[in-house]
């Protein structure tokens, strides 16, 4: 997990330009490089994990270009073979080199081509422009603002550009810059058409795609591990990458010292596969006390992304403390494409194909963006497999007939594809989900709460929440993480559209907290 930055013009604060790439060196802390290209600055912060050497470190130049990157580029050899044969030379075997190279041969075009989790900026010396993209889904980080002389600049997270500018954006997913202009290179989000496969048929397909998207994801020169919460979609990454790999894997799982859900079922799916398995646990005092160093490096005051990223955070950071692991493997994006406990309710399938479009539109700014921060602060890389875009794709694109919950279990598809083929035992392969805020300990919100209800009165909360007319806080907890978020980034809240909450227009789904433990659906969940 690198972190980019680009300066596209002349700096107005320099002072403010370093410290606030200062910031993410967390991100990349093998190595840091700022470079003037004569029209404006780039700067790396480097995690090693392709071409380890110091010939893979950035930013790469090229007859006056300059191009940085935050990626993983999946099948660059292939694409590399094919620019050697064009006449191009590579210094390194890091796969961003060749962003310049497919650069030069396609421009903008070669965005489209990538089979890659990105986030790239480059400065074309011959144009004297400035260029930068962001992978369909925005598995990579990227956003954006304007200095006080209105000089765009790009950084990898929002904490990079507070004080440089004064309003920052999520760069838009599937999208590039060049000339003042984005422009939509893939809207993943949306159906091109439907898919008519039959159920069989589908289930197959999103079998095979699914390996393919974990193997190809295996491919690292640094060590790789994964988080393994003990539910469907983490397991299934971990049962597939078990079977591909020729020593056991290593997983990891946490959960609360007293009432951990999942670690049991964690343990189960790390036994059955065969894992090198570590259980972390986490204290109340912990949960409570890493609170605001959780909210300050997410950039978000959203409540579901905050109270699942407790867990996520202190897991990782003990991955970091006690091994030599650099890049995490996770089950994030399974459930926007399968749908959650709250989709069962559902009043159609365009229905649930509309909100399902909407979710995967907005991963950015929830679930993509809790694991990408909480596992990048720890200085290691996240590899999201159900990201992958050809299985994404095809998943969008079938019928929502079928993928709605009619037969009795939400993610149907997704686990019969598995059935029966010994990668699961049934009684994790057909287990009811439980998220993973509420998996890790029930008690750990109940915490949360707890701890926000002591901090306001009744008379305070109803004041202090009114002062916010975006996203307006609508319980003590959600105000609690809203005036934490301000302190660190003041004026910032239409970073995150809104809170990630049930389409409250559904029947069964008007309810005041997010978690599914408070729809009528939740049933057996977790237990």
């Amino acid at each position: 997990m690198c972190s980019v930055i680009g300066y596209c013009g002349r700096i107005s604060d320099e002072a403010a330009f370093r410290k606030g790439f200062a910031e993410t060196k967390s991100r990349g802390p093998d190595d840091t490089r700022i470079i003037d290209t004569g029209s404006g600055v780039l700067g790396f912060h480097r995690l090693s994990i392709m071409g380890l050497n110091e010939s893979g470190m950035q930013p790469f130049e090229k007859d006056g270009c300059f191009a940085v990157c935050n990626g993983e580029l999946y099948g660059f050899q292939n694409q590399k073979e094919l620019l050697k044969a064009k006449g191009y030379e590579f210094k390194s075997e890091s796969d961003c080199e060749i962003i310049l190279p497919l650069y030069f041969e396609y421009g903008t075009d070669m965005f489209s081509m990538l089979d890659a989790e990105f986030a790239c900026i480059i400065y074309d010396g011959g144009s004297n422009g400035w260029i930068a993209a962001r992978d369909p889904i925005g598995i990579r980080p990227l956003y954006y603002g304007y200095d006080c002389k209105g000089i765009i600049v790009f950084a990898s997270e929002a904490k990079n550009l507070v004080g440089l500018c004064e309003k920052i954006m999520p760069f838009p997913p599937g999208h590039y810059y060049k000339d003042g202009k984005f422009t939509c290179y893939n809207d993943i989000s949306r159906a091109e058409g439907v898919c008519g496969d039959d159920l069989e048929t589908a289930c197959k397909n999103i079998r095979e795609k699914l390996v393919s998207g974990v193997k190809k994801r295996l491919v690292a020169d640094a060590k790789v591990g994964f988080l393994l919460s003990g539910g469907l979609d983490s397991s299934l990454v971990c049962a597939i990458a078990a079977r591909e790999s020729n020593k056991p894997i290593k997983t990891f799982a946490i959960g609360m010292s007293e009432d951990a859900i999942d670690l049991k079922y964690a343990r189960q799916v790390a036994d059955f596969i065969g894992a090198d398995h570590t259980e972390v646990y986490m204290t109340p005092d912990e949960v409570i006390s890493s609170l605001e160093d959780v909210i300050h490096l997410l950039g978000t005051y959203d409540i579901t992304t905050i109270r699942a990223s407790m867990g996520m955070y202190l897991v990782c950071r003990a991955i970091h403390e006690k091994t030599d692991i650099r890049v995490l493997l996770t089950g994030e994006i399974s459930d926007e494409l399968f749908g959650y406990k709250y989709t069962d309710f559902a009043p159609n399938a365009q229905e649930f194909q509309r909100e399902s479009e909407k979710r995967v539109r907005e991963l950015h700014m929830y679930d993509v963006l809790r694991a990408d921060r909480c596992i990048s602060v720890n200085s290691l890389e996240a590899r999201v497999p159900f990201g992958d875009l050809d299985f994404a794709k095809y998943v969008i694109n079938l019928d929502p007939e079928i993928k709605m919950n009619k037969y009795g279990k939400g993610k149907y598809l997704l686990r019969h594809a598995f059935e029966g083929l010994g990668y699961l035992p049934d009684g994790i392969l057909w287990r009811e989900k439980a998220a993973f805020s509420d998996a890790v300990g029930h008690s750990m919100v109940d915490y949360l709460k707890e701890y926000a209800e002591s901090v306001y009165t009744d008379e305070q909360f109803k004041a202090q929440r009114i002062k916010y007319e975006h996203a307006t806080p609508f319980t003590k907890e959600s105000l609690l993480y809203r005036e934490i978020f301000e302190k660190y980034y003041p004026g910032q809240s239409e970073m995150v559209v809104d809170f990630w909450m049930p389409n409250k227009s559904w029947d069964g789904c008007n309810v005041n907290d997010p978690s599914a433990r408070v729809l009528s659906n939740y049933g057996e969940s977790g237990k």
